[in-house]
């Protein structure tokens, strides 16, 4: 009871804090009413919400854009603890944050962001869990638990590259990782660096999704070369790093038995024979 406490201090505190950011913003740019003539007009009130579909995203990434120009610093540290926020607390929609940096900063400085901020999120999931959550993991995913803890055993040899290949092939929720890792004693550095490169590849199609989403304002756009470049290099990323570690994994990783969901196939297999 008294972990449990302890972390609803923590979620309330980094609330409070992420309520404050959001809700008194510095002053912005002012708009200019077309053909009005008028150089000054009264400063636009901003309400900001986590995206929660592509029409969102697209209406908080031109008001951020608009925004950071008179105002880049505070952008950038309310997008660093809205992405800490939802990866320390293991709260999905990361790809809709992903697309939103590609959409405000671009793809390459989105996509440096986008690594890190996940990187360091998901340690401090780890670490929450370490210190609040360990047996409540166990107690609502005891099947899960024993699962990967066998085949983290069985992979001790190529621990790294067993972690890489989880994040490359989601066989679980990235979220799920962060909270388990610590119940079977995954080493913090081996985590730090299986997070950091393994999701290059995903925030690498997110940030690039984002990027192009926010150039598009026609058909016409979509069919561009340049446009169409980036979706093929978008294709190479995703398709080249999971060939060369599925290649590895099946020389020198044990996964087999493990579904998309975690759960071993026997166990889907015989939930199959009761239906």
């Amino acid at each position: 009871m008294r972990s449990l406490a302890g972390l609803s201090v923590i979620v309330a505190a980094a609330s409070v804090y992420l309520y404050l950011l959001s809700a008194h913003l510095p002053p912005g740019p002012t708009r200019l009413q077309p053909g009005s003539g008028q150089e000054d007009e009264a400063v636009q009130e901003y309400r900001l919400k986590f995206p929660s579909d592509l029409e969102s995203l697209r209406e908080l990434a031109e008001t951020l854009k608009f925004y950071k120009t008179e105002n880049y610093g505070y952008v950038l540290l309310l997008f660093c603890s809205a992405y800490l926020y939802k990866q320390s607390f293991a709260i999905p929609g990361s790809s809709f944050l992903n697309m939103l940096g590609g959409a405000i900063f671009g793809p390459w400085v989105g996509l440096m962001l986008a690594c890190l901020l996940a990187t360091f999120g998901s340690t401090f999931c780890f670490l929450l869990s370490s210190a609040f959550g360990k047996q409540y993991v166990v107690y609502f995913f005891p099947e899960k638990v024993a699962l990967l803890q066998r085949k983290v055993e069985e992979n001790q040899s190529s621990l790294f590259f067993f972690l890489l290949f989880l994040r490359f092939f989601p066989m679980t929720p990235n979220w799920f990782l962060n909270i388990t890792c610590p119940v079977l004693n995954i080493p913090i550095s081996i985590f730090f660096f299986s997070v950091l490169i393994g999701l290059i590849p995903y925030n690498f199609i997110c940030v690039r999704t984002g990027s192009i989403l926010s150039q598009i304002s026609s058909l016409d756009d979509i069919f561009s070369w340049g446009t169409l470049a980036q979706l093929l290099a978008i294709a190479l990323m995703a398709l080249l790093p999971g060939a060369l570690i599925r290649r590895y994994s099946r020389a020198h990783l044990k996964v087999d038995g493990i579904d998309s969901n975690g759960t071993s196939r026997g166990e889907v297999s015989r939930d199959r024979r009761r239906r």
